[in-house]
């Protein structure tokens, strides 16, 4: 293989330490002009220090050291530039135990990896944020409960209990979230398979959520038919699906359940009311702590809809509606269980 292909810096020094070969990517990253580097020492070649000043040739010492050592471990140092480059070697021996004959060092920039630092450091601060809010909530209450009970009516104390109550369920469901979200990324989110009926599905999620008040219709087209999946989890996506339509698209205009036997599979659709989406956001809309608007959740619920979807074998796609509004269109397909493989 051609070590100019190579996505990383590679440098190659024979036993005396002089610079024999380096591919066209580490030119680049030392900016140096074509055949410049060869003849250097190696020291000279890789410049490279911690951030107390130590070299990485006389902090490594690849021709000296314990006899066994065949390679140097990954880590950062940087340039004179101060640009941060993750650095890792083999150590060649003529014999095991013997002398090092050639060192093949590799070099690689640290963006990438600094990038994905920062964004578990987001993901922890947002977990973070979003565990803090309900627990101030309990903390501030219970606290005062337990410092002050007789100060307080009956009323008062129904009141606080109340939200204590309200405020743990919150936390409840975000835990929930945040475990499902962790399954999910691990492809360890397992489903209890067994025969569903999306109409019914969605029929008791819509009877649930208009409790106390008029009940939603469900529109069911085609000759209903099972799909085999997990039917709480199915709950789980409709329940978020018409809730979202209900917090953030203005009220919830219809949800059709239709069966396409043609298709191998079951459509669900929700209009809502509101503006629609954009056809630019619709992808970030299942993005991991994705939120619009006031009173926005989690920010997991479509991240986990999409899992959940994808692992029944099924897809989830936004659209607009012809009536105004957005529509999100969820198609499962039958899977019958002799098809399954999990």
């Amino acid at each position: 293989m051609d070590l100019d292909d190579f996505p990383d810096g590679v440098v190659i020094a024979g036993a005396d330490g002089v610079v024999e070969y380096v591919n066209e990517r580490i030119e680049r990253m030392a900016r140096a002009a074509p055949g410049e580097m060869l003849g250097m020492h190696l020291s000279d070649a890789m410049p490279f220090d911690d951030l107390n000043g130590n070299s990485w040739y006389d902090s490594t010492r690849p021709y000296d050291g314990l006899n066994i050592r065949n390679r140097l471990s990954e880590q950062s140092w940087y340039s004179p530039r101060g640009s941060e480059y993750l650095v890792t070697a083999r150590l060649v021996r003529d014999r095991p135990g013997g002398a090092v004959v050639r060192v093949v060092a590799s070099v690689r920039n640290a963006k990438v990896r600094n990038q994905r630092d920062r964004e578990r450091s987001d993901l922890v601060a947002t977990v973070a944020h979003e565990l803090r809010s309900p627990l101030t909530g309990i903390k501030g209450f219970t606290s005062t409960l337990l410092s002050k009970w007789d100060r307080f009516s009956e009323e008062q104390r129904q009141f606080m209990l109340e939200t204590v109550d309200s405020d743990a369920d919150r936390l409840s469901r975000l835990i929930t979230e945040l475990l499902d979200a962790a399954r999910i990324d691990a492809g360890r989110l397992t489903l209890r398979r067994g025969p569903v009926k999306l109409d019914e599905v969605a029929r008791g999620v819509l009877r649930n959520i208009s409790a106390g008040g008029d009940p939603f219709a469900l529109e069911s087209r085609g000759e209903p038919y099972l799909v085999w999946g997990d039917a709480d989890r199915m709950t789980q996506v409709v329940t978020n699906l018409v809730e979202n339509a209900l917090r953030h698209g203005h009220g919830l205009r219809r949800v059709v359940v239709e069966h396409l036997p043609d298709a191998g599979g079951a459509v669900l659709e929700i209009h809502d009311q509101g503006p629609g989406i954009p056809e630019e956001m619709r992808q970030r809309v299942f993005s991991r702590f994705w939120r619009a608007g006031p009173g926005a959740g989690s920010g997991l619920g479509m991240y986990i809809v999409r899992g959940i979807v994808e692992q029944h074998g099924g897809r989830i796609d936004i659209d607009d509606a012809e009536e105004g509004g957005a529509l999100l269109r969820i198609w499962v397909p039958v899977n019958e269980p002799d098809a399954l493989t999990d």
